[in-house]
């Protein structure tokens, strides 16, 4: 996949299907902020849990090269930017 296709992919996910699914990312990325703070005892921002997850689609691909990996961490990574502002 090219580059610009990975974005583009990420892009319509973020913005589309995921959304109506799941609901804003400020809502959902909070919802689950907040779970996981009280899990560990430390607490998670919203943006945070998007760095989190991309990371374990990183992690993911240690285990060798995976489309939707590299397009679901373009779209966390594109969260996080906009609710870390």
């Amino acid at each position: 996949m090219k580059r610009s296709d990975t974005l583009k992919t990420a892009d319509q996910l973020i913005n589309g299907q995921r959304q109506v699914d799941y609901g804003s990312p400020q809502e959902n990325f909070a919802r689950i902020a907040g779970r996981w703070s009280q899990i560990v005892g430390v607490e998670i921002e919203a943006w945070q849990v998007c760095l989190m997850m991309a990371d374990l689609k990183i992690a993911r691909l240690a285990n060798g090269p995976h489309e939707d990996s590299f397009v679901d961490a373009c779209g966390y990574l594109a969260l996080a930017s906009e609710l870390a502002e």
